[in-house]
């Protein structure tokens, strides 16, 4: 559609309700409107003439405010003298009102944020969820005031006034400044007075110049979604747009409260959960191969080097698919012909093997029995988490490598998030609903029959030749798989009756 709108919904001029401005953002075929960062950055304009006020609350369309309280909640932090020049966002974990008591699909991402982020909010900052946060606007169009050798509130106030007095003020800076934000004078000028708002009011010339702002040509030959703004380089924006911000300097808190502040509907079914974190995972892997690479531009940045790090596990663990899909083929294919890839029970050595397996499932249980979960909390996740890294990560490593290639182009693939009776009820009796993951299911599919067959024949081979203690270790790790995989060949073969 072409046509485009900036509506203001108010009773009149003398209400003290709070300014409510609907935008609706023109869109034209021959110019890209760049999904939800394009959105967000025309909504940054729009404010910057209307409200101008110095933060903004970024919520997916799905969730809503739990909590009044959660902006006063934030302000405790960016109002902080502390810390408050060098900190960019609050972040608050995605939580869900419809997640099940079994939540089969780990919606509610406990290990991420739980136990990471929180991690993550120790060394610098977590990464940007991309909703459910509080940002301050000026961290998208600079970088961060360095306050080290600053130790007295009334040297913070004076640089704040030399930032807002020196900004933009001649002509020779202000042509600058319309090469990078764009021809507009009013939301340049916005920017400094963007510390303290401006009172609310309206008028038709400030109307037009918010559709002036919203249209889609706006953006050309201009700096948005490349030096300001929300980057454009990758479908998973704020993410994105999270890294470069502590690539720059700047810092972030993650706050986790006790009564959720924003609550969102999950996916409850096993298509969207894996449409979901594959466009994750194609997100971030795509990053992390870029130039932008926390290996390189990271390292050579001011992010600390654990938060670095912590980057880095974010983008390049999807790569834990291609072992895991190997690592169910070859002992199972082992097992089955009878070649030892194990050592011997009697071995010392299995003794390792066997620490190792163990303490990493230990791990796992001390975590979610430590973040309120249970036995089947544990389980539930063990067995996601194997189907999700062959299908989801794996399937999102092969788009980016697509996507290099010029076999596929960018896609931004929304989360479905209708409700629909049959999958609800599903859902909540904790079984798995593979309805349209046709794709998906081809890996998985594969490595179950595979895994059975191997097994089945495996075992006899066992029983024969007796060879107990050279096999024992794939033998077990091959009925392991197999129980995790019971849902799996249960929800294979209820599509089949249903066919």
């Amino acid at each position: 559609s072409n046509i485009y709108e900036v509506q203001v919904i108010h009773d009149n001029k003398e209400s003290k309700l709070p300014q409510l401005v609907y935008m609706s953002r023109e869109r034209r075929p021959s110019s890209p409107h760049r999904f939800k960062a394009g959105a967000l950055n025309a909504l940054l304009r729009v404010s910057g003439v209307m409200s101008n006020a110095p933060y903004m609350l970024v919520l997916d369309c799905d969730m809503y405010c739990n909590d009044p309280s959660s902006a006063k909640q934030a302000m405790c932090f960016h109002l902080d003298h502390n810390i408050s020049t060098t900190l960019s966002y609050v972040q608050f974990p995605q939580t869900f009102y419809n997640v099940s008591k079994n939540d089969i699909y780990d919606a509610q991402s406990r290990s991420a944020y739980q136990n990471k982020y929180q991690g993550m909010d120790g060394v610098g900052g977590t990464v940007c969820a991309g909703t459910g946060y509080y940002l301050k606007k000026e961290a998208l169009y600079s970088t961060p005031i360095n306050q080290d050798n600053m130790t007295t509130l009334f040297q913070k106030a004076q640089l704040e006034y030399k930032w807002e007095s020196q900004l933009y003020q001649s002509e020779e800076s202000l042509q600058e400044a319309e090469e990078k934000f764009g021809a507009s004078r009013k939301f340049i000028n916005s920017l400094n007075h963007q510390r303290n708002g401006r009172e609310n009011f309206l008028c038709d010339e400030m109307i037009d110049e918010a559709k002036t702002l919203a249209s889609c040509t706006f953006e050309e030959n201009t700096r948005w979604g490349k030096e300001i703004g929300y980057s454009y380089n990758s479908l998973l924006e704020s993410s994105y747009t999270g890294y470069l911000l502590h690539s720059k300097g700047w810092k972030s808190v993650y706050l986790y409260p006790k009564r959720p502040c924003f609550l969102g509907c999950s996916t409850i079914d096993m298509k969207d959960a894996l449409v979901q974190l594959m466009k994750w995972a194609s997100g971030l892997v795509q990053v992390g191969l870029s130039k932008y690479s926390p290996f390189t531009y990271g390292l050579m940045s001011k992010m600390p080097l654990v938060q670095n790090m912590c980057y880095g596990y974010f983008m390049f663990s999807h790569f834990l698919s291609i072992p895991c899909f190997l690592y169910g083929i070859v002992p199972p294919l082992c097992f089955l012909s009878g070649t030892p890839l194990f050592p011997k029970v009697t071995s010392p050595w299995f003794a390792l093997f066997t620490t190792i397996f163990l303490s990493s499932l230990s791990q796992h249980l001390y975590e979610v029995m430590s973040s309120g979960g249970n036995l089947r909390t544990w389980w539930n996740e063990q067995r996601i988490w194997i189907i999700k890294t062959v299908t989801a990560c794996l399937f999102g490593c092969l788009d980016v490598l697509m996507k290099w290639l010029g076999v596929a182009k960018a896609n931004f693939r929304l989360t479905n998030k209708a409700i629909d009776e049959e999958k609800l009820r599903k859902y909540e009796k904790g079984k798995f609903d593979f309805q349209g993951a046709k794709l998906f299911m081809v890996p998985l599919t594969f490595l179950v029959v595979f895994n059975v067959i191997c097994f089945i024949f495996g075992m006899k081979r066992l029983v024969l030749e007796r060879n107990f203690e050279e096999m024992f270790g794939q033998g077990f790790l091959s009925f392991y798989v197999l129980v995790l995989s019971y849902p799996i060949l249960e929800g294979l073969v209820v599509s089949k009756k249903q066919k």
